[in-house]
């Protein structure tokens, strides 16, 4: 799957930026579907499939999202307060793959598992998920939300999926490699609409947008350099994603996802991010590890399944 979240309000803001678009993917409820992994034995969890006419490939911040809701359905009533994942191999979105769980702890208070993606009996993606239940405070601080203006000003971005509304700050995403450069920061707000009551389905709508931007705050300060050229001209693709979930998510009201990328070099991206709600509550923290590399063969690269 490669395209999560489409505007109806058009595709420019109020400054008259031009957003980048591509073709209809689905709806959020499609979304919701393929995040929906169904229980197809024991710790074992399938994908709705979906394949797309554009990219072939599933995106890691989806599999992150699918591991949420496998845990959460084996644990019910526990909040997911930590998912990473390290991205080893392709998934492709036209083969049946499952999510695997291995209980590794199980207490009153913290239960933890191990995570696999398996698709043609090959590990594909491993990670590890903490679940916990809340607590009274003892102490509580949160740091501040970024200095931006809200949604109504923001730049509508299509990203090919009807239910989703995606705005940039100071469109400051792109997919031209000829935009001017800024600095490696992305604000974007999100918001879904017609999601279910069910937490686990908001946590993994956040985790299935951890990986969209990061890569692009990555490249915004260099010249010449965009998403346009990504999967042609040079290799890129999140390869680790940390997630810890703060509280209790409500993925149909407005979110706003930081995007700070605080390292390129030596082949690989790091971003440090924070996603706040309307009010400025701090919702969630992740990290995102990607590679941005030239193409190691100059053979003919199909960009439909190329990283």
């Amino acid at each position: 799957m490669t395209a999560p979240g489409r505007t109806d309000e058009g595709v420019a803001g109020a400054d008259g930026v031009p957003a980048p678009h591509a073709d209809a993917w689905g709806d959020v409820a499609d979304l919701i579907d393929v995040l929906d992994v169904r229980r197809s034995g024991e710790g074992r969890y399938a994908s709705a499939l979906r394949p797309s006419s554009g990219r072939s490939i599933v995106e890691a911040s989806q599999l992150l999202g699918q591991a949420i809701v496998a845990a959460s359905r084996e644990l019910p009533g526990r909040r997911a307060v930590s998912a990473s994942m390290v991205f080893t191999r392709i998934v492709h979105d036209s083969v049946p793959f499952e999510i695997e769980l291995e209980a590794t702890s199980s207490g009153r208070t913290f239960s933890s598992f191990a995570v696999h993606v398996v698709q043609q009996d090959r590990r594909c993606a491993t990670g590890t998920l903490l679940l916990g239940a809340t607590s009274p405070d003892v102490i509580r601080h949160a740091v501040a939300p970024p200095d931006v203006d809200g949604p109504e000003t923001a730049v509508p971005v299509d990203m090919g999926v009807t239910g989703r509304d995606l705005r940039v700050v100071d469109a400051a995403y792109s997919n031209d490699s000829g935009a001017p450069v800024g600095p490696p920061v992305i604000d974007a707000w999100m918001r879904y609409r017609e999601v279910p009551d069910d937490q686990p389905i908001h946590a993994a709508l956040l985790a299935q947008f951890t990986g969209h931007m990061s890569i692009a705050a990555a490249m915004r300060p260099h010249a010449g350099i965009g998403q346009d050229q990504a999967h042609r001209t040079i290799s890129t693709a999140p390869m680790a994603i940390s997630l810890a979930i703060h509280a209790d998510v409500r993925a149909d009201e407005w979110m706003l996802f930081h995007h700070l990328s605080t390292f390129a070099g030596d082949g690989m991206t790091h971003s440090e991010c924070r996603v706040h709600d309307g009010d400025g509550g701090l919702v969630a923290s992740f990290t995102v590890e990607a590679m941005v590399r030239p193409f190691a063969s100059t053979s003919a690269i199909d960009e439909k399944a190329a990283l």
